[in-house]
């Protein structure tokens, strides 16, 4: 009866929904042809016209940014500032895991599980307001569904948002909500790369395996959170204590990302931008449900403001205060009860701040607004001497109308090259970005991974309009002025299957039922009785053999059929009873080693510097056990990031692609951070001042890539110091611009660093193609070479290429490597066209992947 009566309080806003379909169906501009439309429509773009890069926000000095690199750092911060709540949370995200555990090992951190924790600032009174993309059910696994229902069962001051309903309001089939957002009392505001889901966090290690068999305490990745995307994506995931791949011999893929915490008055600019949005949906949506709340915009306005601040003349100011929730703490003085206060009312720091945004009529109600491919564009073409860029994708075109590619970032960039070509000035560009789309399946066949990889390639290097087609058709060398690299990890996983058939036996109690054990644990001493319901079952699936990688899911029904045939088996165990029980059970299957010796979890640290010798590490099983043991992946790069010329850096969730930089596809933000603060550095041998928020950004990336970091471990009692790298903004990271790493990599400019660079990224290529034979690789230009080259049955995804390499060539070799950075093999199958149409990749669809 309940559910019918839901069903039936939800029918008036599902005809509104299907009267708003019907409107855009016939005239797609319904909220932009009325007068009092186009008028409001002027103001804003008057204003956006009135500022940099035409953004809706102007530039705000006084603010204070702090960058933090991968997810370990990232989510500890913001697992303080969420902590430090006490009026209002606003979280937008591509994906929210409600499971996701931002403190690890996740059995000593079950209160930093993040339903958990919102749950208690709900509890305290704090307002929760979440808004993530609704996804397409048939191509998508995310289940906004399950984060929906999870989070606002477990209390009325939670209110999540999905949209678009796609075909329910708005025909928004291939675009996404992607950006990333949590902003706590309008003091804190984190942006960036990472979505608060499963797959995100990382450490500086990049550890692919997580098998502890005599201490799982230590396992870092909680059921789902375990996972390879390149193998298979997310299944079921309200059943997140399952996984539908093996950790005894599948790697997980390691995630790298930036992420940014700030305070300062562009945190208005970004409480802008989300209430915007949430009256949107709202207004579309849930009008007529009093959970969502009519959100007023937080700014406090006085007498003394000035009168053509962009807020001030907002079209809905006046509108939106009067019939709407107002969160203001932020403008109170602490002995009034309030927290620092900022927005207008006081600096925080040194730095000049501008939040820019992809937006436009189906995400946000507005005309669009591409302000972060303008800032691109801008920034490139001021560069003086260097661009980093770090992306997930890098798709791009070089002349208008050449194309499907509309974004012109690779114009930019290469009559920025050509300029300091011709004028014989010394200039880099440097580009890191994923080996291949962190998509399930095998290359061969793949349309739509193919398909980005050749436009990525097309942008890049293969043609006379790519941008190093054209810089050679000039006459110069491309690779005077332009560098691409991907990023890859090795490990070894700790699966000695006679050890553990050993502990088996000696406690009665297998290695599959005693992570089912484990799965018990994750779920807390305190589990909730559906989730111990919806999880009453664990599933786990053993590994598959051959090929570079199983495709589990593909579009034709013959793949389906032979991906049903191949796929690995799946073992189903009944939940344990208890959490007491649970541990025990551990217990007693840890116990079943006796005195074993030590063999290390995880070996993916000698990557970095100060860890001794991958030949010193020891098996306590035969050298073919050992040989299966060691597996690759690509470090998958999520990043958004450019820096330029040590001093401007723009951040946020902005692929460089056409879905992210138009305006009118994926909705996104970003900021574009300046800071006054500057250091002494060099550039091309003479001495430079640069900004110290850019210029430590891209000096640490550089280090972490070439192996210049020390190691960071998650203690497996829980109690880990919180370095200043994990604190939020408010706390400096420390200076180590004086250490003999930092300066290795201090001029990005120099011969010294370039050659460094380069040597180390060639090395570490050629050790992983002749250990793993893993793709892309340099001399694989066709079907038949590929085919000839990857690893065939029995050796398993991403393991050693050869049932018969010795142990003793693997560790040799891999005890090689330095950091994870690996030249991009610019040749790879440049005899194929990857960019061939069928029944996935076509004119119609073609835009989904560029």
């Amino acid at each position: 009866m309940n559910k019918l009566t839901r069903a039936l309080e939800k029918l008036p806003s599902k005809l509104e929904r299907l009267h708003e379909s019907v409107a855009y169906t016939i005239n797609p501009n319904h909220r932009h042809d009325e007068a009092h439309e186009q008028e409001i429509d002027r103001i804003r773009t008057e204003i956006a016209k009135g500022h940099r890069f035409e953004s809706f926000a102007n530039e705000r000095d006084g603010c204070d940014v702090k960058w933090h690199i991968d997810g370990h750092d990232a989510f500890w911060a913001i697992s303080e500032i969420l902590e430090g709540a006490k009026e209002s949370i606003f979280i937008m995200d591509w994906w929210l895991s409600p499971e996701l555990f931002l403190r690890r090992p996740p059995a000593k951190h079950p209160e930093y599980r993040l339903d958990r924790l919102l749950l208690k600032k709900a509890e305290e009174g704090v307002k929760i307001f979440v808004m993530v993309y609704k996804e397409v059910t048939q191509t998508m696994t995310m289940s906004s569904a399950h984060t929906k229902h999870h989070l606002e069962e477990m209390h009325e001051n939670i209110a999540v948002m999905r949209h678009p309903d796609h075909l329910g309001g708005e025909i928004t089939m291939y675009w996404s909500h992607h950006e990333k957002i949590v902003i706590v009392d309008n003091v804190y505001a984190c942006i960036g790369g990472l979505d608060l889901c499963f797959g995100r966090w990382d450490t500086h290690n990049f550890p692919l395996a997580d098998v502890h068999p005599t201490d799982f305490s230590r396992s870092l990745f909680a059921g789902q959170d375990f996972n390879n995307a390149r193998i298979q994506d997310f299944q079921a995931v309200d059943h997140w204590v399952s996984n539908q791949q093996s950790r005894l011999d599948t790697p997980r893929m390691p995630w790298h990302d930036v992420h940014m915490t700030l305070v300062g008055p562009v945190v208005m600019d970004i409480a802008q931008h989300y209430v915007e949005r949430w009256n949107f949906i709202r207004g579309m949506k849930y009008r007529g449900d009093p959970r969502y709340e009519h959100l007023a915009f937080p700014h406090v306005i006085g007498e003394e403001d000035d009168p053509i601040q962009s807020i001030v003349r907002h079209p809905h100011l006046h509108h939106w205060k009067e019939i709407g929730k107002q969160y203001t703490l932020h403008a109170l003085g602490k002995e009034e009860g309030g927290r620092v206060p900022h927005g207008g009312l006081g600096p925080k720091g040194n730095m000049r701040v501008q939040c820019l945004r992809s937006s436009a009529d189906w995400s946000s109600g507005i005309l669009t607004e591409h302000s972060i491919q303008n800032a691109y564009l801008q920034m490139i073409s001021e560069a003086n001497h260097f661009i980093y860029i770090e992306n997930q994708f890098f798709v791009t075109n070089t002349k208008s109308g050449n194309g499907p590619v509309k974004n012109l970032i690779g114009k930019a960039i290469t009559e920025r090259v050509l300029s300091a070509a011709r004028s014989g000035k010394k200039f880099k560009v440097v580009i890191v970005i994923p080996a291949i789309p962190g998509f399930a399946g095998d290359l061969h066949g793949n349309s739509g991974t193919l398909a980005i990889m050749g436009a990525t390639y097309r942008s890049i290097c293969r043609g006379e309009d790519s941008i190093m087609g054209i810089v050679a058709k000039e006459g110069f060398n491309p690779h005077d002025y332009i560098e691409v690299y991907n990023l890859r990890s090795y490990d070894r996983i700790n699966n000695d299957p006679q050890r553990l058939k050993r502990m088996a036996e000696a406690s009665g109690l297998d290695f599959d039922h005693a992570q089912a054990n484990l799965a018990r644990v994750f779920l807390g001493p305190d589990a909730w009785d559906k989730e111990l319901e919806v999880n009453k079952s664990v599933k786990f699936t053993l590994g598959a053999e051959g090929g570079e990688a199983l495709n589990l899911s593909s579009e034709s029904d013959a793949k389906v059929e032979k991906s049903k045939k191949d796929a690995p088996k799946t073992i189903e165990i009944p939940l344990p009873k208890s959490y007491d029980e649970a541990w025990e059970a551990i217990h007693r299957f840890e116990r079943g080693d006796g005195d074993g010796a030590h063999i290390t979890d995880s070996v993916a640290h000698h990557a970095l510097m100060d860890t001794g010798s991958l030949l010193d590490e020891p098996w306590s099983g035969t050298e073919e056990d050992e040989r299966m043991a060691f597996v690759t992946e690509e470090l998958y790069i999520h990043t958004k990031l450019m820096i330029v010329d040590d001093r401007r850096v723009i951040c946020g969730s902005a692929n460089l692609n056409d879905r992210s930089q138009l305006g009118d596809h994926d909705s996104e933000i970003a900021l574009v951070v300046e800071d006054t603060d500057q250091i002494q550095s060099q550039m091309n041998g003479q001495p430079f001042m640069a900004s110290r928020f850019a210029a430590t950004m891209r000096r640490r990336l550089y280090r972490e890539h070439l192996g210049l970091i020390k190691p960071q471990f998650c203690p497996p009692d829980g109690d880990e110091k919180a370095t200043p790298a994990m604190k939020p903004v408010g706390t400096p990271q420390i200076d180590v611009t004086d250490s003999d790493e930092d300066r290795k990599v201090m001029d990005p400019l120099s011969e010294e660093t370039e050659s460094f660079m380069r040597g180390i990224a060639s090395e570490n290529a050629q050790i992983f193609a002749d250990v793993f034979h893993c793709v892309p690789a340099t001399g694989i230009k066709t079907w038949k070479e590929y085919l000839d080259f990857v690893p065939k049955a029995p050796m398993k995804p991403g393991h050693v290429a050869n049932k018969d390499m010795s142990v003793s060539f693997i560790k040799e070799s891999l005890d090689k490597v330095r950091g994870h950075i690996v030249s991009m093999p610019l040749d790879f199958l440049e005899k194929e066209d990857l960019l061939a149409m069928d029944a996935s990749v076509n004119p119609i669809t073609l835009a989904i992947y560029l």
